[in-house]
């Protein structure tokens, strides 16, 4: 599926990193948790994290104490889309028409690759990242709502881990993928292996190239009358992906790794809006065009120690990121009155440098349990630039202060961690903390205002099995999370994004925290399972966006502190055979939400009540034939100052299984055409109605070559009884 990166004004193109996928070369070990590697020229590698260990198999869905592992292998919408189509067919996780991701309705999600974080996935801009990956090199999707000490506890929603495919068949392999929808869409790469003796080389290389039509509708009620905002816009990118790995073995007991990555996303938008007020402000047109690029690089290098059996090792990584964004806009005003057309150029600059130390130490046998333990280390440097000039043609120009400014952000977490693991019969206990000192310093430059922010914090974890029988299994656990604010929302400065609306943040925000419970059971009987998980979070200080009326119907987008929130729900998920050829996947959640913003001056609690749900259903017609159909509604949702609108998405699929070598694919995304995005802010002084939509269906034709290395595992639905962990 094509990258939907709504892109409603040149003005608002968020910053965000754009990083291909990185299949790595070697079995990752988890954010604080190391993990088994395989040893050169075994038929497939463990994709692992701490808890967990992904063989090459395509079971549907495999769970451990802290997690569940769901396949995406044959998710057609994975083959010719993006993460973000993937992961909408994901129980727990739920993906708006922005890419933008929430577990069981908190968009506070952490997300890694292969166990590690990237700051790709840092900003508000995130869901534009996933909406470019391509999605064909993930294995499986690991669901993570209460992790363990063991990973870092940003995210009050939990983690999403994706797990890349991983190949290390001796000699060479590898895999050609090509994609081309009729409307002038296509995306493609080659990844490849070698393995020989003590040696592994692994490479990567994708493209994709996107158009897209988006339009947005504004409605607004504020004391300055009534107004409406209409805009069309078109944008057009590509994303460039690379990556190249390298493994050695030392020895049979010492492994060392190294990655070098390289991402670039490069989009041009050109738009028209079309502002009418009943109010003081001139009715106007204005015509925008904007040039976004993000360039991510990073080099990466791992050294693993196993000591007597494969569970007992130490591991170490170190790894350095660089990530530089530019969006450079122009737009022409022309006022339905006598005011003179108004030319401005604007744009935005950051930069990002982010390095990470971390060791991990795991030894069995300790007391008749799995002791773990390891040091985080993270340095992050950061440096935004925001520039602006207006005047009454484009020869005359002059820098416009109020959007000319550049704000200074370092934020350092120092972390440790423990984690116990042990059963007792039929029953077992999993307990750890984790201990973290942040160190953050801002510099608003332009206004000469600094601030620091230096606190130190523990994280406690408890999971609990039981297991009653073969089949079934009951599972509670405890985790108290944070959601830090991202730098964006901690800078003051009010950033332009068109006459009637501006954005910025807040320096004394605090960090959100969040305590949160689960009670869950599951029933497993060969290809068949249940489960149902009761759940409930009870969060302090939840940053929040806040809306303000600063005259004249021009708006100001900030980030405040709620009291508190509280939520609960229960997430049913099913999945089976109703004939030896169709398979089913269903889930529903019902949430329950409650926010407190009386401090913020709003009276009172507000709650609300949304269930929301997926189903799919596949048909294996004959050996060769795979037809498939993926459903789901999201319900409403509750904000401090209204509410967003559900929404809803069908897609179909169609696999040709040519050889063992070769297979076409035909996809069809948003077959219904009902893909939107609607958010309501009502309040005694403000009423907004926002409505975006984009060209979101489309068709896709690809094709999959895999070339050397013998037969490949076969491509048929499959479902296993290997769960992992009970």
């Amino acid at each position: 599926m094509r990258l939907k990166t709504i892109l409603f004004s040149a003005a608002a193109i968020v910053a965000t990193p754009c990083l291909a996928l990185a299949q790595t070369s070697t079995p990752a070990p988890a954010q604080g948790g190391p993990a088994a590697a395989p040893q050169s020229g075994a038929k497939t590698a463990p994709a692992a994290v701490e808890g967990v260990t992904v063989t090459g198999d395509n079971t549907a869905m495999r769970s451990s104490i802290d997690r569940r592992s769901y396949s995406v292998t044959n998710d057609l919408s994975a083959r010719t889309g993006s993460i973000a189509d993937a992961l909408r067919n994901i129980p727990s996780v739920e993906v708006d028409v922005q890419g933008n991701v929430s577990l069981r309705g908190d968009s506070n999600v952490t997300i890694l690759i292969d166990g590690k974080p990237s700051g790709m996935f840092n900003g508000d801009g995130r869901g534009d990242a996933l909406q470019a990956m391509p999605a064909d090199q993930i294995d499986r999707v690991e669901v993570m709502t209460n992790p363990s000490a063991a990973f870092r506890p940003d995210g009050t929603a939990g983690i999403i881990n994706l797990v890349t495919k991983q190949t290390r068949k001796p000699g060479a392999t590898g895999t050609v993928r090509l994609n081309a929808s009729p409307d002038g869409r296509y995306n493609g790469g080659i990844s490849g292996n070698y393995v020989s003796g003590k040696l592994t080389l692994s490479g990567d290389a994708g493209f994709r190239h996107e158009e897209q039509k988006a339009w947005q509708a504004i409605d607004r009620t504020t004391a300055a009358g009534t107004s409406s905002q209409d805009g069309a816009f078109e944008n057009e990118g590509d994303m460039v992906n690379l990556r190249g790995g390298i493994d050695y073995d030392l020895t049979p007991k010492d492994r060392l790794s190294g990655e070098v990555r390289y991402r670039r996303m490069q989009f041009d938008t050109t738009g028209s809006e079309t502002y009418e007020t009943t109010g003081a402000f001139p009715d106007y047109v204005r015509d925008t065009d904007a040039a976004m690029k993000r360039d991510n690089k990073g080099v990466s290098a791992d050294w693993r120690h196993q000591f007597k059996g494969a569970e007992h090792q130490l591991t170490a990584h170190l790894e350095y990121e660089q990530t530089d964004f530019s969006r450079n806009s122009r737009a022409l005003t022309d006022y339905a009155d006598a005011t003179a057309s108004l030319y401005e150029r604007f744009g935005f600059g950051a930069d990002q440098e982010r390095t990470n130390f971390k060791t991990d130490y795991a030894q069995p046998n300790v007391g008749g349990g799995t002791l773990k333990t390891g040091l985080d280390f993270e340095w992050t440097k950061n440096d935004y630039d925001n520039h602006g000039e207006a005047g009454p043609s484009w020869s005359n120009q002059t820098v416009d202060p109020a959007r000319t400014n550049r704000f200074l952000f370092d934020q350092d977490v120092y972390a440790g961690y423990v984690t116990y693991e042990k059963a007792f019969g039929d029953f077992t206990a999993q307990g750890g903390l984790r201990a973290e000192q942040v160190q953050i310093n801002g510099d608003q430059v332009t206004g000469g205002q600094t601030f620091e922010n230096d606190y130190f914090k523990v994280y406690p974890s408890l999971h609990l099995g039981y297991t009653v029988n073969q089949n079934n299994t009951f599972k509670g656990s405890y985790s108290r999370r944070v959601q830090r604010p991202q730098v964006q929302d901690l800078n003051p400065y009010r950033v332009y994004q068109d006459p009637q609306n501006y954005r910025a943040g807040n320096p004394y925000l605090k960090p959100q925290v969040t305590d949160s419970f689960e009670l869950g059971w599951q029933y497993r009987k060969g290809p068949a399972y249940y489960l149902a998980t009761a759940y409930y979070r009870s969060s302090e200080g939840v940053v929040t966006d806040v809306v303000r009326d600063l005259g004249d119907g021009v708006l100001l987008t900030t980030r405040e502190n709620l009291n508190k929130s509280r939520n609960g729900g229960l997430e049913l998920v099913a999945n089976g055979r109703l004939t030896p050829k169709i398979t089913y996947n269903v889930s529903a959640n019902a949430f329950w939400n409650e926010i407190d913003a009386g401090n913020l001056g709003f009276s009172g609690t507000r709650s609300a009540t949304t269930v929301s749900g997926r189903a799919n259903l596949n048909w294996q017609a004959t050996p060769k034939d795979f037809f498939q159909i993926n459903a789901f509604t999201s319900g409403k949702r509750l904000t401090p100052q209204g509410h967003r609108e559900p929404f809803q998405m069908v897609n179909l699929g169609y696999r040709r299984k040519v050889s063992d070598k070769l297979s076409f694919v035909v996809t069809v995304q948003d077959a219904l055409d009902s893909f939107e995005d609607k958010a309501v802010t009502d309040t005694p002084t403000l009423k907004d109605v926002t409505l975006r939509t984009a060209n979101v269906r489309a068709v896709f034709f690809g094709f999959t070559w895999n070339f050397g290395g013998g037969k490949p595992r076969p491509e048929q639905f499959d479902f296993g009884s290997g769960a992992v962990g009970g």
